[in-house]
């Protein structure tokens, strides 16, 4: 055999080792890809606060509240059309601008650039309400988001339990553009609902349950379906350790036919969560 043989029949056979440990990566889940999914997670639910947030307050250019407690930043510029203090008449259309310029710090600790646009036809005695959101240049802890989708928010009745609160739902068809230049092209739904400090001025009693599903389409093209299967929990006074608020809860992922499930805990305020798969645990740390 010849020495032209002998190196064709080596790079052939790396090929092929090549080719199949790729195969093996797409089929996995990894702890990356679950900490990827988490940094989205993150975004998704503070956008769905400041989107919240201004809706629930479209008459004011400032966040709802300016205390120490506040989750959402203090120095972003927030314009309207109609203008501020223009009496807003049953069917107009409302554009409100939160410009966060070139870098706002939440107060858990996330940084946030860049402008979200929020539009809605004004409805004063409506029950449920679709609000639109854009992001123009914003990014998430260095995470670019793109897109354009919409928030539905509707208000469950009060009963002898709880008091009258908003559930929004939060349809999803953006971008997540990482640093490094992976995209991330997630699909889906997220629910959010407050379930514990219903009608006290404080916020820091707050409890939100987040509920729902999507699908990722990650940068080599593979797609991971992710649910959650135990509803996740974020507690508003784990700011006071500028910790991440989710605290519990189960997200379970499935790529082809391998399932694996990330674990937020018992309801501690900590930065981590435990990722397993094929049986096996590590621990995943969550945060900016």
């Amino acid at each position: 055999m010849n020495l032209k043989k002998i190196i064709s029949g080596v790079a052939i056979a790396m090929l092929i080792v090549s080719c199949n440990k790729n195969e093996t990566e797409e089929k996995t889940i990894s702890q990356d890809d679950a900490s990827v999914s988490a940094k989205i997670d993150m975004a998704n639910d503070d956008v769905a606060n400041i989107v919240d947030d201004q809706y629930e307050n479209m008459n004011t250019n400032t966040f709802a509240n300016k205390s120490i407690e506040t989750p959402f930043s203090q120095c972003a510029v927030i314009t309207r059309v109609p203008a501020f203090g223009t009496p807003l008449v049953a069917g107009d259309l409302v554009t409100k601008t939160i410009d966060f310029g070139t870098g706002c710090t939440l107060s858990n600790g996330n940084v946030v650039k860049g402008k979200i646009v929020i539009t809605f036809t004004y409805q004063p005695t409506a029950t449920s309400q679709t609000i639109n959101y854009q992001f123009v240049n914003f990014y998430h802890n260095a995470i670019k988001l793109e897109g354009n989708k919409t928030f539905t928010r509707t208000m469950v009745a009060e009963t002898a339990t709880t008091l009258a609160h908003p559930i929004v739902v939060m349809n999803m068809d953006l971008y997540a553009i990482f640093p490094n230049g992976n995209v991330y092209h997630r699909v889906g739904t997220r629910t959010r609902e407050i379930i514990e400090g219903i009608g006290t001025p404080a916020l820091l009693d707050n409890v939100y349950k987040i509920t729902g599903s999507w699908t990722t389409t990650y940068p080599n093209a593979t797609t991971m379906s992710s649910s959650i299967t135990t509803p996740l929990h974020i507690k508003m006074n784990c700011m006071a350790v500028n910790k991440p608020l989710i605290v519990f809860g189960v997200i379970t992922f499935v790529r082809n036919n391998t399932t694996a499930t990330l674990d937020y805990g018992n309801g501690d305020c900590d930065n981590t969560a435990q990722f397993t798969v094929n049986g096996n645990s590590y621990t995943v740390v969550i945060g900016n």
